[in-house]
């Protein structure tokens, strides 16, 4: 039995939203639910499993049918799908009375129900939210029928609020294959047993990596995975870039060794900038031109200029500088304090330039 395993996929949201590129991904988001339905084709596969949240939010009557009709172009797929913490199922949904195409079982229960295929010998079992949380722990203890058919559980959730669960538990719970959503990053678990997709395209600053789904083979003799393949989809990453400074950093240097660092990576690419280490304390980094030419998320300046704090104290010691040094610079300062300590003389000593 062959199947391809995604969920997270939040059709319908809208990343980056103040970002001069947030169409494109709006766009990309839309669209790599049809890219992983050619991929079904091509690797002709039995089973898509979604494994919750394939909408942003409720989906609207005419999100249900452009989805519908991907997953109409594959009909020898079959594509099982639940609903998580962000689609739940409510009263008023959409998806209670929608036409799916034949091929397509959407399980609307809140309640575990198995759905067995009898020419690949497989039988899938899941269960959706009815609500955006769901704190019982409803899969403690459960373990798979004892048969000789191929045992799927799809589940959304591993935290305090949604759906918690003891992951050597389903490890050993005699299931062929779990399929986990909700966590964006895609991580394997027991020799290939479990596996959160992962979302197929990053839809967060913080979700860097390589994004994708995975593609799985179960043995029909043995009834164990006996291939599982991460396939990265997405064309965009989000990089965190580190970038160290020192006393003889200069603005423009700095420029030119984030350029040079995103050039390098590649300028399609979403950065998060963080500047660490120590910088002359009289020069004030301006990095908004890289804006221009870089996708830049957001920049984080942890460097922390280098005063002479003995120095400044002699000078000061009758101020508002010298008590301030005076409070705060002792041995086994807190990095918060330090922070303090850098960020008021230098507020302190702007004053003093100003002449107020």
């Amino acid at each position: 039995m062959k199947f391809i395993h995604t969920g997270d996929i939040h059709y319908g949201m809208r990343p980056d939203v103040s970002k001069p590129w947030a169409k494109e991904r709006y766009t990309a988001v839309k669209e790599v639910l049809g890219k992983i339905v050619d991929e079904c084709k091509k690797r002709q596969v039995n089973c898509l499993f979604i494994s919750g949240d394939l909408f942003h939010k409720q989906p609207l009557n005419k999100d249900l049918k452009e989805i519908n009709y991907l997953f109409a172009t594959i009909p020898n797929t079959r594509v099982i799908i639940i609903a998580g913490n962000r689609d739940k199922i409510t009263e008023n949904s959409n998806i209670h009375d929608f036409p799916w195409a034949e091929n397509v079982y959407y399980i609307t229960s809140n309640e575990m129900q198995g759905i067995y295929f009898a020419d690949i010998n497989t039988e899938v079992f899941g269960f959706s939210y009815h609500s955006k949380e769901l704190k019982t722990r409803l899969l403690d203890d459960i373990v798979a029928p004892s048969s000789n058919r191929i045992h799927i559980l799809m589940a959304h959730g591993g935290d305090s609020l949604h759906l918690p669960f003891d992951k050597e538990d389903l490890i050993s719970s005699g299931f062929s294959y779990i399929a986990l959503g909700h966590s964006h990053k895609a991580e394997v678990f027991g020799s290939n047993l479990m596996a959160y997709c992962g979302s197929p395209e990053p839809l967060d600053v913080n979700e860097s990596g390589a994004h994708g789904f995975f593609y799985g083979e179960i043995s029909d003799f043995s009834r164990e995975v006996s291939r599982l393949d991460f396939i990265p989809i997405a064309d965009i990453e989000y990089i965190p870039l580190v970038i160290n400074v020192n006393t003889n950093t200069s603005n423009t240097e700095l420029i030119g060794s984030i350029s040079d660092e995103i050039t390098k990576r590649g300028a399609k690419h979403i950065y998060k900038l963080t500047i660490l280490g120590v910088r002359n304390p009289y020069i004030d980094f301006d990095l908004d031109s890289l804006h221009e030419n870089f996708r830049i998320a957001k920049i984080i300046d942890d460097s922390e200029p280098m005063y002479d704090f003995a120095k400044l104290f002699s000078e000061h010691s009758n101020d508002m500088i010298g008590f301030f040094i005076k409070e705060l610079n002792r041995e086994n300062i807190s990095r918060l304090d330090k922070k303090a300590l850098n960020y008021g003389v230098s507020a302190l000593l702007k004053t003093i330039d100003k002449g107020v």
